[in-house]
């Protein structure tokens, strides 16, 4: 990914409802040399979604995408596919990736100097609480719930930052701080 050679790749991950869309929103704009990759998702828009959350399109839309080597990665993901498409940021700016774990594995194959960033619930009670708060009905929530343990795994297993949204300025700052020592570290060419 020679577009991505010269940046730093930082890979937001974290079940559902852990406030990753939050955290992301506030790192850039506090950040301006941060891009947001807009992912991909085949799934309905949720009632407290803005329209630009993702880019949403119907299956076939994006499996011609997929097909024409569209994506940086994607996954099926429950009942739908989303996925991140290939960057095209702007000059000198570094890239945010909001992707799940799997995602992640794949985005780190491409750039494995990635930083990657769990951000967790600081419990499932808060996690399932901000589930329901978000219009998921109770189907949704079960499922995403029963993820959650199995994603934090997965993060685990390939060296994630885990950071906890307890309070959004904190984990902000947190993530910022490995951001800039992403930044200032000197580079394997």
């Amino acid at each position: 990914m020679s577009s991505l050679a010269d940046r730093s790749v930082v890979i937001v991950s974290g079940p559902g409802g852990v406030g990753k869309g939050t955290i992301v929103d506030e790192l850039l704009a506090r950040d301006p040399r941060l891009w947001l990759s807009r992912s991909w998702t085949t799934r309905p828009r949720r009632s407290d979604e803005s329209a630009d959350a993702y880019r949403f399109v119907d299956r076939a839309t994006f499996e011609a995408a997929i097909e024409a080597d569209g994506f940086l990665e994607w996954v099926e993901f429950l009942d739908y596919l989303q996925g991140t498409p290939v960057p095209d940021p702007p000059e000198g700016a570094d890239v945010v990736l909001e992707i799940d774990v799997r995602g992640g594995r794949q985005v780190r194959e491409l750039v494995p100097d990635a930083v990657l960033v769990f951000v967790d619930a600081p419990s499932a009670e808060h996690q399932r609480k901000r589930l329901e708060n978000r219009g998921d009905d109770a189907a949704t929530v079960a499922r995403r719930m029963r993820k959650t343990a199995s994603e934090r795994a997965e993060a685990t297993e390939m060296g994630y930052e885990i950071v906890v949204n307890d309070e959004v300025s904190q984990a902000v700052q947190a993530i910022e701080s490995l951001i800039q020592a992403h930044r200032t570290r000197p580079r394997v060419r």
